[in-house]
């Protein structure tokens, strides 16, 4: 018996130091693990690693409805030493940070329209690129017309915050003459079809047109060319045959999409389970939102190489749906397409015909 009792013991003690040696070993790896991701983190450029020519962020690729791989609209676009992003949805700013975009060094901003979920993330866009940046004038952000209230509802918002953040950090960091956004209003011929150059620098030509996101008065897309390359963005639009004139010969056409099907079956969900608003709105949104089969159809037209959806409807929380969101689309479309998440980088090398794709996180 006695034999057995410190047989016993003996386990416990030997079970007892090894618990305490791999939790003193757990600590000794993490401390490992993450030094080593802060040293990677601090010392990493990936922006400056890329080739000469126009790459394009996804940072938000979803819309207001929660999506586990995507934020609200923002694509992020560099094109030589030119920095622009396109929407502000909430998020985007985070998730740039995260695909270690140079937010710092943003030139300007550009608004589609002034939907809430295409602006919601603005403010801290701002903020950030303002004490990254060292920014010592305000940043531009270019929208249609009310962009000007928009830019300074923001710029009051976030006064008192910068008042903290000048005094915490010094001039030098957090110059309060560089804080917030500067709006700069985009003054467009009336009509279907009008198109506007808006942005000229650096070999970069922003182009803004009109699209079709009825009641919505002034709802813009947008085309940047930079050297041989170039991309579309969509903003929110049904079919629109602007959208095709201002795509003619682009590389990449990034379009958003709505899958009526599916969110039908979201709708006859939400009625049943007596969501009756909800169920209104499901209904709502089906009308002024391009199909995927839409927008395969615009990039046909248009002749675009690669067709890319984003600010998709209804969320995919996995990847597995989105052959069913392109199911239709298929066929109308002869060029790669695919749906955007989150974290993905487009590289167009001046150059060259080749479209470069890479998952930052």
């Amino acid at each position: 018996m006695r034999v057995l009792r410190w047989s016993v013991l003996l386990v416990v003690l030997i079970a007892a130091s090894i618990f305490i040696a791999g939790s003193l070993l757990r600590v000794q790896i993490a401390q490992f693990v993450f030094d080593r991701a802060v040293k990677q983190n601090f010392s990493r450029d990936a922006a400056a690693a890329l080739p000469d020519g126009l790459h394009v962020y996804v940072c938000g690729a979803g819309t207001p409805l929660p999506d586990p791989l995507r934020n609200g609209p923002c694509v992020a676009v560099i094109a030589g030493e030119q920095h622009l992003v396109f929407d502000a949805g909430s998020g985007g700013a985070r998730t740039l940070t995260r695909m270690t975009y140079p937010v710092g060094d943003i030139d300007a901003v550009f608004l589609t329209h002034l939907h809430s979920d295409h602006m919601d993330g603005l403010g801290e866009l701002l903020m950030q690129a303002w004490v990254t940046g060292g920014r010592d004038v305000p940043m531009p952000v270019y929208g249609p017309p009310g962009v000007d209230e928009l830019v300074s509802g923001f710029n009051a918002a976030y006064r008192i915050d910068s008042t903290y953040r000048a005094a915490h950090h010094g001039p030098d960091i957090a110059n309060p003459e560089g804080r917030g956004g500067a709006p700069q209003p985009i003054q467009m011929a009336a009509g279907p079809g009008g198109q506007a150059v808006v942005y000229e620098s650096g070999g970069v030509t922003v182009t803004a047109f009109r699209v079709d996101h009825h009641p919505v008065e002034n709802a813009y897309g947008y085309r940047i060319d930079y050297k041989d390359r170039s991309v579309v963005l969509s903003g929110d639009t049904v079919y629109n045959p602007n959208l095709v004139a201002a795509s003619k010969g682009a590389d990449l056409l990034l379009h958003d999409a709505l899958n009526v099907q599916m969110v039908d079956k979201m709708r006859e969900a939400a009625a049943a389970a007596g969501r009756t608003g909800i169920a209104q709105i499901l209904h709502d949104i089906l009308d002024y939102h391009a199909t995927p089969e839409d927008a395969a159809r615009a990039a046909s037209e248009a002749g675009v190489s690669q067709l890319v959806f984003y600010h998709t409807i209804p969320p995919m929380p996995s990847p597995m749906l989105n052959a069913l969101f392109m199911k239709d689309a298929k066929g109308m479309f002869d060029g790669p397409m695919e749906v955007a998440e989150d974290g993905l980088i487009y590289s167009l090398p001046a150059g060259s015909r080749s479209i470069d794709v890479e998952k930052a996180f």
